[in-house]
């Protein structure tokens, strides 16, 4: 619901802007900003919203929050509204455009607000018309800077409108205040607490798959030592010929009989070197993958904590804010890539774990100037960060990479490494080899050293699966 032209006169009717001075100048969203203005007895936090189907003007009570990022518009007005002196606000006849102007003789600036759903927009101009900048730009309407904005004021519209009866005590401002903070529109908190909800389901459910997938190997990893064994009695029959899939012998550690699975194109030690790394891989990943388990099921903890903080907060902005933080909109769901991927201060990093997902990463979702990354003299992971336009990959980007690609590569136990890295475009497939196989040209290098402290960072942003 938007006011109608009445309801915005009955709003600007009670407040007492005129004399006051604007002081700060807050947008926490793009379809919202906020006038703080002072006079000694008259503190007022001026209002205005132009989100489709909630388009008012009106006083609040309500604490806005700052914006994550500053906006545009709002870095615009303060440089050129703070500090100047309110000489008039009104609205221009029935059109539900709002005009306030400030300051006086070079510094006095005139601000509209059209206040139409589906149409609405803020404008800053000079007093001759001349925009200065618009919320919205709108070329096709000449509504950008060093264009002219002159709002015509027509006859009184046919339809009758009233000023509707609010629920609640107080002034009408207070009651419009009150309204639109709990259930007046899709910004409202009981709203914003159902895409809370949402993204809360959400976050939790991707945690708990996470948490059962790395219970599952945890379970392969629980007896390591068991490969180790399995290696001795094969070592202890290696002069027995291999001729299935399977040798039958002595289980001198734990007593009867084992059949050991052996690849019959191999000799019976070489199966045995298999097991003793089949081994060492599992004493490996059980440690990781217990400290990883510890992290997300913390996670977990910490995801139901937050959820109770937000459904006990009564102030809607400060809900919209932590939602837009986490970019619940429907239309920005998570991309998905094969095998891993993470986004580090808006850099987003893609992680292949096998040949089958270092290819498809190469073949389908990269381009020429992504940064790619790989262990040098070791065969694992290729790590992948897209690039962004006009922009150098921060050190800290190319270290999270690179160490991601050393820990996913057959060089981690060694705890440090030199990686290559080049552009996408300086990747030539080699003929005749392998899948995902690639001979790097231009390439540089990178040494990184495995530190836990970024690598637990890093399986933090991995669990949220880009969220």
């Amino acid at each position: 619901m938007s006011l109608n032209w009445r309801e915005i006169d009955a709003v600007l009717s009670e407040l007492d802007l005129v004399g006051a001075q604007i002081q700060k100048v807050v947008q926490p969203s793009y379809d919202t900003l906020l006038l703080s203005c002072y006079k000694p007895g008259a503190a007022t936090e001026l209002l205005f919203c132009v989100a489709h189907g909630a388009c008012r003007v009106h006083a609040t009570g309500v604490r806005v929050p700052k914006a994550e990022k500053p906006q545009r518009f709002m870095e615009l007005l303060r440089a050129q509204l703070r500090g100047l002196r309110i000489e008039s606000v009104e609205q221009l006849g029935s059109e539900r455009i709002v005009r306030l102007v400030a300051g006086k003789d070079d510094e006095r600036r005139v601000l509209y607000a059209r206040l139409w759903s589906g149409a609405a927009n803020i404008i800053l101009c000079r007093p001759d018309g001349t925009i200065v900048d618009a919320l919205a730009r709108k070329p096709a309407r000449g509504e950008l800077a060093g264009g002219r904005y002159e709002p015509l004021v027509g006859p009184a519209p046919a339809k009758e409108f009233s000023v509707r009866e609010l629920p609640g005590d107080g002034s009408f401002n207070e009651r419009v205040d009150a309204y639109y903070a709990e259930h007046g529109s899709e910004l409202s908190r009981a709203a914003l607490l159902e895409r809370a909800a949402k993204y809360f389901s959400q976050r939790r459910s991707q945690l708990e798959s996470r948490v059962e997938a790395l219970e599952k190997a945890a379970a392969e990893y629980a007896d390591a030592d068991r490969y180790r064994e399995l290696g001795d009695i094969l070592m202890a029959n290696s002069g027995q010929p291999l001729s299935g899939p399977s040798l039958k012998a002595d289980d001198f550690f734990r007593g009867g009989e084992v059949v050991i699975r052996v690849d019959p194109s191999k000799s019976v030690v070489d199966n045995a070197k298999a097991l003793y790394e089949k081994a060492k891989k599992a004493r490996s990943g059980a440690l990781e993958t217990a400290a990883e388990l510890d992290e997300l099921r913390a996670a977990v903890l910490a995801l139901d904590d937050e959820r109770r903080r937000v459904e006990a907060t009564d102030n809607p902005y400060a809900i919209r804010a932590f939602l837009a933080k986490r970019r619940t909109a429907p239309s920005q769901g998570p991309k998905r890539f094969p095998g891993l991927s993470l986004e580090r201060d808006g850099w987003l990093i893609l992680v292949g774990r096998s040949a089958a997902e270092n290819d498809e990463l190469l073949r389908r979702h990269v381009r020429g100037n992504d940064l790619w990354f790989h262990a040098r003299d070791y065969s694992g992971s290729y790590v992948f960060v897209k690039a962004r336009a006009g922009k150098s990959v921060p050190l800290e980007v190319m270290l999270d990479a690179g160490t991601l690609a050393l820990y996913y590569s057959k060089g981690r136990s060694s705890g440090a490494g030199d990686l290559y890295y080049t552009q996408a475009k300086y990747l030539r497939r080699a003929k005749n080899g392998p899948k995902g196989l690639v001979i790097p040209t231009q390439e540089k290098n990178l040494r990184v050293k495995l530190d836990e402290g970024r690598l637990k960072e890093l399986r933090r942003l991995i669990g949220r699966d880009g969220d």
